[in-house]
């Protein structure tokens, strides 16, 4: 069993990054920009925002953190987004979620210009990340392709569970593994709340990719020998015994499943630090997509 190691990825994928920044400012050119909108004061945003933002200075990128309060309306938020769509000095940005139930996630998400999605959210993105043409993939699927991508894992005709149809991971991922290309090739079924008899289609796999948000769903009875194992679930589970009061949890029991898996990704340290370099990577892209047009 190797361990898809997330953390050691994404600090590599940082000094990569710096490299062309340091290469970029030698050359006089403008580094990308990032800014990143947060609206309220949830406790688990403001933590991941902070880490984007840390993440932007390790590399020598630009940021701006616009924070807003939780009473703001709609109109409100979408006269900003407005505003950081018409600024040149910005590359691209994101609106963190979740948002006040005040305001309508997907009018937000929509009222981003494409150019500037870096999260990848768009329809126009989307729909281009399904044409295979050349756009911002959501970072934490481009994430997990970064991970099989560094570590060479065989992708081409082997059978691949995505377990969740979200838009954020489960469909995308579901989309890139069967493209043609490496990470690649693969046979994908889709999976979710309502197919019967999962495990009858989980030990056929190959390749699980898990983003259900339940601790501990995958069980070693439900996979089959050498398996590759992408466990994107991070939930908070109680536990008296850590100085924090819980512990993060994934999706696969991972002390069983990795006795059989050939690769497994842990939780932590596996796909969540690959979400924020992503972020950067497509932030750089961004830069060089603006570049390209002037």
């Amino acid at each position: 069993m190797q361990l898809l190691d997330g953390k050691k990825v994404s600090e590599d994928i940082k000094v990569e990054l710096a490299e062309v920044v340091n290469k970029m400012k030698a050359n006089g050119e403008k580094v990308p920009h990032l800014a990143a909108v947060i609206v309220g004061n949830d406790g688990a945003s403001l933590t991941y925002v902070g880490s984007k933002v840390k993440a932007c200075e390790r590399v020598g990128f630009e940021s701006t953190l616009i924070k807003l309060p939780s009473t703001i309306s709609e109109l409100e938020l979408l006269q900003k987004i407005e505003e950081l769509n018409q600024n040149d000095d910005i590359d691209g940005f994101i609106v963190q979620l979740p948002l006040p139930k005040q305001i309508d996630e997907q009018k937000v998400l929509m009222a981003i210009d494409p150019s500037k999605d870096v999260d990848g959210f768009h329809p126009e993105n989307f729909g281009k990340m399904a044409l295979d043409m050349t756009t911002f993939i959501p970072a934490t699927p481009f994430g997990i392709l970064e991970l099989l991508e560094r570590y060479n894992v065989e992708t081409a005709g082997k059978h691949t569970v995505v377990i969740g149809r979200s838009h954020i991971v489960g469909r995308p991922m579901s989309i890139l593994m069967g493209r043609k290309g490496f990470p690649g090739n693969s046979t994908v079924t889709l999976t979710h709340s309502h197919t019967k008899n999962i495990s009858q289609i989980t030990t056929q796999a190959d390749i699980i990719i898990t983003a259900l948000g339940v601790p501990n769903y995958l069980k070693a009875e439900m996979v089959k020998d050498d398996v590759v194992v992408i466990d994107v679930g991070i939930t908070r589970v109680a536990d008296d015994t850590t100085e924090k009061g819980y512990r993060i949890t994934g999706d696969v029991d991972f002390e069983n499943v990795s006795k059989k898996a050939s690769f497994i990704t842990p939780v932590p340290g596996g796909v969540g630090p690959m979400t924020i370099a992503m972020l950067l990577k497509n932030t750089l892209l961004a830069r060089e997509m603006r570049k390209a047009k002037l």
